[in-house]
């Protein structure tokens, strides 16, 4: 067979049906697809792998011995059952055959093999159901070829119940037999400089290693490889954007008039951060900024300055929000910052899917128009039926609740629109590198001046249950002094929920630690106050997403006019919620939120001149990961060291979200936390790269590594950051 490249199809090279099993299992299609599926560990003959630790209910693949083999007829049908006992030396796993006596030549006992199947426990004994194997070579021929394999690594693949992991090993073999040349993405001095290996010998030595010390390498050599082409890629994603055109949007008198009556100094970090987007603005392309600040850094503030500069030639912004409430709250500051004479010129306007009909088309229309400068809105701004005179700006608030999706097709409703995403989830730098790197980057840090700071203190029930009681006082106390506060709790209806998941039979899963089910949700909560003789006299109200849209905004500005004392509500009021004279959040089963989730919510008090309080309620033991995340969120309110600590409570795994599965699809050996020394690098390299060949003539390999790694629909996604 003449040789293959890595975009040859795998059909044309291992046949029809092996090609159609893989690409059902996993999407493969090309050579490449199929190299791509590195080895998950490697297993070596006569090393036997530990039974204990098999997990119930997982598709797994061992190496083991066999033990014992019987056969008897069935009782209940015609026919015979083969009775297999595998093991490890310690414990035993037992596989069972129907009708297939037959298996007893292969089977023999004291031979070894590679065994595959979903672990099942019958009676206390573990057990394979629909068990495969492959032997390992037969006493005789085993000695002749002992010395050479007896160090020879087996790699075990990730595999599913219809492709095993020695099937992949067979097709990977057939496969690397007529593999012709691999074009290196890596250029030849990065490469040599780095001491890693060309591309074909990395692969070989990856899926077909002759020594063990051979495989670390070709790791090495293929995360390099997963660095490089993803940063080269996101780089190239921004020179895209910088090739569309925009319209320049220098400033006017409409900024200058409201710095003019601003009733404060604006911080260092707005200063800077406001010049550098002032200038974005004025570019020759699109601005694609995303801004990170802590909770109350003022990063609307720099958002409205933005807003501002493109209305001076008459240019729109749409400001999306994630929630209704969110929106409402963003109309309503927007107008008050911006005082009785420019609020009338600009006409902030809001625009959600929940508004009733006539309110909603005069919205719209006055969007059409070009009437309001600045539309506020949710999805409902995504809709067919919104458009724009002249989107000059889009400016996306909380970025982790929004897709690039919906990014996208706001952006698309003008021409090259500049765009802005406002963050108060601090992202770490390397996931912002992997996962924003086509957005630039700006941090507020500082926070305004006269802000009284928040105290946080975790209210540990599993330890001391008395203090549940104390909470309520603590409240009540604050409330005397005539001050307001939430109550978040993890659910709307915890008794609801817990008659739900019994009738599903579903359990989510918890973390060690979490309480399986919820105790308190908003309905308890608000049903044990109303009977708290402490707070006879006290204003309690309830406020959760299932509320008609109307009742929600009622709800929230009574409490931000004070006619509320006490808030008892979901996590809709996570992001934005502004009331200055709110002292205290008191956060229900606090292990069952996220580090940034408790950060968010603790940021929506002691925002004025009253200092805040934080009660971080839970009955997860000491010791536990769940009272470790609470804990760490106590522990401090700098939001960039939490989002480093959640990253390491976390781990990879939902690091880079839903909204950037395209990026995140390609990371095969790349671990974004553990690697960040590593992406730097790729990154400094890759930009090294572009500057000197922007279309990648020199580098043939590179770009062929682009177009296969970063498909049609992950190129697709990249493009709509």
């Amino acid at each position: 067979m003449p040789s293959v490249s890595l975009e040859s199809r795998l059909d044309g090279v291992v046949g029809g049906k092996t090609a159609s099993a893989l690409s059902r299992a996993f999407g493969m299609s090309t050579v490449g697809d199929l190299l791509d599926h590195y080895p998950r560990r490697y297993a070596r003959r006569g090393e036997l792998t530990p039974i204990a630790s098999l997990p119930v209910g997982e598709q797994v693949t061992i190496v083991a011995e066999v033990r014992s083999v019987s056969v008897r007829p069935m009782r209940a049908r015609k026919g015979t059952l083969l009775e297999v006992v595998i093991s490890d030396g310690h414990g035993t796993v037992s596989l069972t055959f129907f009708n297939q006596a037959w298996r007893q030549s292969e089977l023999r006992v004291g031979r070894q093999g590679i065994f595959s199947g979903k672990v099942g426990d019958f009676k206390g004994q573990k057990q394979f159901a629909h068990p495969d194997y492959e032997m390992f070579d037969d006493e005789g021929q085993a000695r002749t070829s002992a010395e050479a394999k007896q160090n020879l690594p087996i790699p075990i693949y990730p595999a599913t119940s219809t492709v095993t992991s020695w099937q992949i090993a067979k097709t990977v073999e057939i496969v690397l037999a007529v593999l012709g040349d691999v074009p290196d993405p890596l250029p030849d001095d990065l490469r040599q400089r780095l001491g890693l290996l060309d591309a074909r010998t990395a692969l070989l030595r990856i899926h077909a290693p002759e020594l063990p010390d051979q495989i670390e390498q070709a790791r090495e050599t293929l995360r390099m490889h997963e660095a490089f082409v993803l940063q080269v890629a996101l780089l190239q994603q921004r020179q895209f954007v910088r090739m569309l055109s925009a319209t320049s949007r220098p400033a006017g008198d409409l900024l200058a008039r409201f710095d003019a009556a601003l009733p404060f100094e604006r911080t260092p970090d707005q200063v800077s951060v406001g010049d550098t987007i002032a200038a974005d603005l004025e570019g020759a392309w699109p601005m694609n900024r995303l801004v990170q600040g802590e909770v109350g850094s003022g990063k609307t503030l720099v958002a409205l300055r933005a807003m501002l500069q493109v209305a001076q030639s008459g240019g729109q912004s749409a400001l999306i929000a994630p929630t209704e409430v969110l929106a409402g709250q963003h109309v309503r500051s927007i107008a008050r910052m911006l005082g009785p004479q420019l609020a009338p010129e600009l006409m902030p306007t809001l625009l959600t899917g929940q508004q009733p009909v006539a309110e909603r088309r005069k919205a719209a229309l006055r969007a059409a128009a070009g009437q309001a400068r600045i539309i506020v809105g949710t999805h409902a701004l995504l809709s067919e039926t919104t458009t724009f005179a002249d989107l000059g700006l889009v400016v996306v608030d909380e970025q982790h609740r929004f897709g690039v999706e919906q990014r996208e097709t706001l952006r698309a409703k003008g021409t090259s629109p500049h765009v802005l995403v406002l963050t108060a989830t601090p992202i770490p730098r390397t996931v912002a590198m992997t996962v924003f790197g086509d957005l630039d980057v700006s941090t507020i840090r500082t926070l305004p001046a006269g802000r009284a700071g928040i105290s946080s203190f975790v209210a540990p029930l599993d330890e001391k249950p008395g203090w549940f009681a104390r909470v309520w006082e603590r409240v009540a106390e604050e409330v005397a002094q005539g001050r307001q506060a939430f109550v978040v709790c993890a659910a709307i209806d915890a008794e609801a929920n817990a008659k739900d998941a019994k009738d599903d039979g579903a359990e989510p899963p918890t973390l060690e630690g979490e309480q399986e089910r919820t105790r308190w949700g908003v309905v308890q909560v608000h049903e044990m106050l109303a009977g708290h003789p402490a707070f006879d006299g006290i204003r309690v109200e309830i406020l959760h997403g299932k509320m008609p849209s109307d009742q929600k905004d009622a709800v929230m500005q009574a409490f931000s006019r004070g006619e509320i004392d006490v808030l008892v509500a979901t996590t809709v009021v996570e992001v934005g919620v502004d009331v200055p004279n709110a002292s205290t959040m008191v956060i229900l089963e606090a292990d069952r939120f996220g580090v940034s989730q408790l950060h968010q919510l603790r940021g929506r008090v002691g925002r004025g001149a009253i200092p805040g309080l934080c009660l971080l309620v839970t009955e997860a033991p000491q010791g536990t990961p769940a009272r470790a995340r609470v804990e760490a969120v106590a522990a401090t309110t700098d939001g960039f060291q939490l989002a480093e600590v959640d990253l390491e409570l976390r781990g990879e795994g939902d690091v880079l979200g839903d909204a950037q599965s395209g990026a995140r699809s390609s990371l095969r050996l790349l671990r974004v936390v553990a690697d960040a020394d590593l992406i730097a690098l790729a990154r400094a390299a890759a930009e090294q790269v572009l500057d000197e060949d922007p279309a990648l003539l020199r580098h043939a390999g590179l770009a062929a590594a682009i177009g296969r790694r970063v498909g049609q629909q992950e190129r697709a996604a990249l493009a709509k950051n």
